[in-house]
């Protein structure tokens, strides 16, 4: 489907994306993403809730930020998922969207990310390496198939996209 895309086309669906998807996140109340968020991280990480291995979370925030959507919020961990507006963290990791999609998709590794200046981790390095080695931890491949082939598929849309432009 990609492959007879002009150039042209993919190079404006890169741009549009992320200007499409931050106003529809404009739309959306906190509370809103904030029960999702909750939803996803007890998806994703449900083998470490149940090895109790979030307890280093335990009074700690970690600022997400999504620079191309201008998506940001804080999350810890104290027996439950904890999610509020940016406020001060601990540790701040900053991305653009496919950045992160690549490393959800296990297609990038956050390290290969952070060196070549994609991805930023500010604050409390012990606190970020802990939370960069919890999400390598993921097994994508035991995650629901709603979840694990959505990830896919956006990666595969955005490489193909980039490809394109290339």
């Amino acid at each position: 489907m990609l492959s007879k895309l002009p150039s042209s086309v993919a190079q404006q669906l890169l741009v549009r994306i992320p200007q499409v998807g931050k106003q529809v996140h404009s739309f959306i109340p906190f509370s809103i993403k904030q029960k999702m968020i909750k939803e996803v991280l007890t998806h994703l990480l449900k083998e470490q809730m149940e090895d109790e291995e979030l307890e280093f979370l335990e009074g700690k925030w970690v600022a997400i930020k999504v620079t191309d959507f201008n998506f940001n919020f804080d999350v810890s961990f104290d027996g439950k998922w904890l999610i509020r507006q940016p406020q001060q963290a601990d540790v701040t990791f900053c991305a653009n969207s496919d950045a992160l999609i690549e490393v959800a998709a296990g297609k990038e590794d956050p390290d290969t990310l952070f060196f070549q200046r994609q991805l930023t981790i500010e604050g409390d390095t012990e606190l970020g390496l802990e939370v960069k080695n919890l999400l390598l931890s993921i097994e994508m491949d035991e995650q629901p198939a709603l979840m694990k082939n959505g990830v896919q598929y956006l990666s595969t849309f955005v490489n193909g996209l980039k490809q394109r432009v290339n």
